[in-house]
């Protein structure tokens, strides 16, 4: 498991948090990041941690237009949580958040994207993630190395090879870039129609090598039903230890 780090918080650093799904997966009425989850919701449990590893960062909260939950959440009175409208998908979500932060962000300050359904998400990943990627020209994300047996499937669901898992890593957020080579890469894409899945994704097509921090395996994603009571078991875990608390100063 990686180790936890103390760590300096640059002042050039955005957050964009997308929360603008409507969690169709999830099976429920509700979005998924307005489910409960531990006392309040899966939104607000993000929010707690991203407040934790970054206690005097802004936090842009990239909305539905027609979002009804944000209003009835604790997070809709801290002056530091900022509300702004998202888009129909992830991209596009971050790329308004992008054009929000263009009065405030230089080419060469950095943006952390983080998903709003990764509630897990430790304050010493995301510390590690800021050291690792301090000096680096481009940007990088969390992931963990594949650990299970990959099939690659045909016609009929009939097993056609079995994949070498050696170089591959799960990605995870958070996700960090530079403000400038971000937001170029999502706009590029924008045009010319590339498959966005993450900002790495959008900085690979145009051309650039993102660096992998180790990331903590934990860092659930949630997305089916299922998933909201391995959260729960995973936060009052985490909770419990004292290796994820840690000393931090604002430069």
């Amino acid at each position: 498991m990686p180790q936890p780090v103390n760590v300096t918080v640059p002042t050039s650093l955005h957050v964009i948090i997308p929360a603008a799904g409507i969690g169709q997966r999830m099976q429920h009425h509700r979005p998924k990041q307005y489910l409960p989850l531990a006392g309040s919701t899966v939104l607000e449990c993000t929010l707690q941690r991203l407040r934790q590893a970054l206690p005097d960062t802004l936090l842009h909260v990239m909305l539905h237009p027609e979002d009804r939950g944000w209003a009835n959440t604790d997070c809709a009175e801290d002056p530091t949580i900022v509300p702004v409208t998202g888009g129909a998908s992830r991209a596009e979500s971050v790329r308004l958040g992008l054009a929000a932060l263009a009065p405030l962000a230089g080419a060469d300050d950095w943006v952390l994207v983080h998903d709003v359904a990764r509630p897990c998400v430790t304050v010493a990943d995301i510390h590690r993630l800021l050291v690792m990627l301090a000096e680096h020209p481009v940007g990088g994300l969390l992931a963990t190395p594949v650990t299970d047996t990959l099939k690659q499937v045909g016609d009929g669901h009939l097993v056609t090879a079995t994949v070498d898992r050696s170089r591959l890593w799960r990605a995870l957020t958070p996700q960090m870039f530079r403000y400038g080579l971000l937001s170029q890469a999502l706009e590029q894409g924008a045009q010319l129609g590339w498959q966005v899945t993450d900002e790495a994704s959008a900085l690979e097509q145009a051309g650039h090598h993102p660096l992998v921090v180790p990331g903590r395996g934990d860092n659930l994603k949630v997305t089916l039903p299922e998933d909201l009571a391995l959260a729960h078991w995973l936060l009052s875990r985490q909770n419990s230890s004292s290796n994820d608390h840690l000393p931090q100063t604002q430069e």
